[in-house]
């Protein structure tokens, strides 16, 4: 196995502690809204998002960069 193949399952296995570590049910109020959810898909939400306002901010810039060339 390579490097890449040690450090995935490392932070899998992180994750997976973390998941077992964090059950409790939080609440979440936005606005009018109330939810109640556990602490850890909270987490793995917030996590999504920013990788997902990443990955489009970093492909804009990129977009923007190539035809300033």
């Amino acid at each position: 196995m390579n490097i890449k193949a040690y450090i995935g399952l490392a932070l899998l296995l992180l994750a997976a502690v973390f998941i077992a570590q964090n059950t409790t049910v939080v609440d979440i109020q936005l606005l009018f809204w109330k939810i109640s959810i556990s602490r850890s898909l909270m987490v793995l939400f917030v996590l999504a998002i920013g990788i997902i306002i990443g990955w489009i901010t970093a492909g804009h810039f990129n977009r923007k960069h190539k035809r300033s060339q």
